[in-house]
């Protein structure tokens, strides 16, 4: 079945972040919405078909997570990543940034170390410091095109003592899939100094070849007895507003500690849609949808690539290897972060993330959602490149 991802899809009042929190976020209601990270494609066709045959059921009562939801989720990490895992490995969460709150809750005390790499995806941040945890920054280095971990600052801050590492793995918003030679640095500099990791893989699906993307825990079982990863199929197939992810350890005795968090919050018991909306997701139909968005993705970022170029060169794309997240750097132009905001949003008529929310690394930078139709980008570098053409 060939998949549409060029219909233009109204979403305006369907109390969508993305698209009816625009004026309350940029104080101004038109803005092409290309921030938070969700698509703008329809959620697959059988997937809402999954929903509705669940729908004719007159009930919907409290609902636990059965066998077929278990094993839909290790059967597509075993054939997309290769990653062998057991049912008995798997948890819940109510979306990722709910789950890395539970995470430094049943693997660190207040005022212990956790150390991210920014610039990241900016709840790591809120979820060390509303959780009274220590925050320590690892930054990660532009160098040859693309963002690099410094492994010397890397294992200096591991020694500070810090006691949890949360790895964004594809990285938001870099768009790094990291490979097998970085990856077996840090478990190793990470078994070496007794550092649990928190790996967030929520984008591990839309990574573009030849690029691919590596398990952290599947490296092997002394990595594995270390680490909690979190995915989804929410990312992958618009389901954000389902708010249901899960949680892997092979250690019981983490996965034990993670899972009396989520009881002592009262974030264990998941929804009925949740579960067979992801069914329906991990599924042969889930890998053709998926193998089509990957292409029309790439050609996305394929004309961002060209547009740039030859129409605004002094906006550099930093390449992604993963994620439908574009990271532009705005810094030849010499603007102040509020300049560059006020001349994307009120020039241009474009919403972007501000680079700066992302640490201090992201500053002159803004983050560009592709999940579109290409008539949306293309409307939207017009506007761009008419409003700092004007501003020249």
């Amino acid at each position: 079945m060939k998949y549409d991802f060029n219909t233009l899809i109204q979403r305006e009042k369907t109390s969508s972040v993305k698209y009816d929190l625009r004026s309350d976020t940029f104080g101004a209601p038109n803005v092409i919405p290309m921030w938070v990270a969700d698509m703008d494609f329809a959620t697959p066709p059988f997937i809402i078909n999954s929903l509705l045959q669940r729908l004719a059921h007159p009930l919907l009562g409290y609902t636990f997570r059965d066998e077929e939801y278990q094993s839909s989720i290790v059967n597509w990490l075993g054939r997309r990543h290769g990653w062998s895992i057991q049912e008995r490995w798997l948890s819940f969460c109510p979306g990722i940034v709910a789950g890395l709150n539970h995470a430094i809750q049943a693997f660190t005390k207040p005022g212990d170390r956790v150390l991210i790499q920014p610039p990241v995806y900016h709840p790591f941040f809120y979820a060390i410091r509303n959780n009274k945890r220590r925050l320590v920054l690892n930054p990660l280095v532009y160098s040859n095109g693309k963002y690099e971990v410094d492994f010397h600052l890397f294992e200096k801050q591991l020694k500070s003592g810090v006691k949890l590492f949360i790895l964004c793995s594809p990285h938001n918003p870099v768009g790094r899939a990291w490979s097998h030679g970085e990856l077996r640095l840090v478990a190793e500099m990470c078994l070496k100094y007794g550092v649990t990791v928190v790996s967030d893989e929520i984008h591990s699906d839309l990574v573009f070849a030849p690029n691919k993307h590596i398990p952290f825990a599947s490296q092997s079982k002394e990595v594995s007895n270390i680490t909690l990863t979190f995915g989804s199929a929410s990312k992958t197939f618009n389901l954000a507003g389902l708010s249901t992810a899960y949680a892997v350890a092979s250690n019981q005795q983490m996965l034990k500690k993670y899972n009396r968090q989520l009881e002592l919050n009262g974030t264990d018991m998941g929804n009925v849609m949740g579960y067979e909306a992801t069914k329906a997701a991990f599924s042969a139909m889930g890998e053709e949808w998926l193998t089509q968005l990957l292409e029309y993705l790439q050609g996305n970022v394929s004309y961002v690539k060209e547009f740039l170029s030859l129409r605004l060169p002094k906006v550099k794309l930093i390449e992604p290897e993963g994620t439908y997240l574009l990271w532009l750097d705005f810094r030849e132009y010499g603007l102040s972060n509020s300049e560059l905001g006020q001349t994307l949003i009120h020039g241009a008529g474009v919403g972007l993330n501000a680079g700066e929310m992302f640490g201090v690394q992201g500053s002159g930078i803004q983050r560009m959602n592709i999940a579109c139709p290409r008539s949306t980008i293309e409307k939207a570098l017009e506007s761009i490149y008419s409003a700092f053409s004007h501003s020249n």
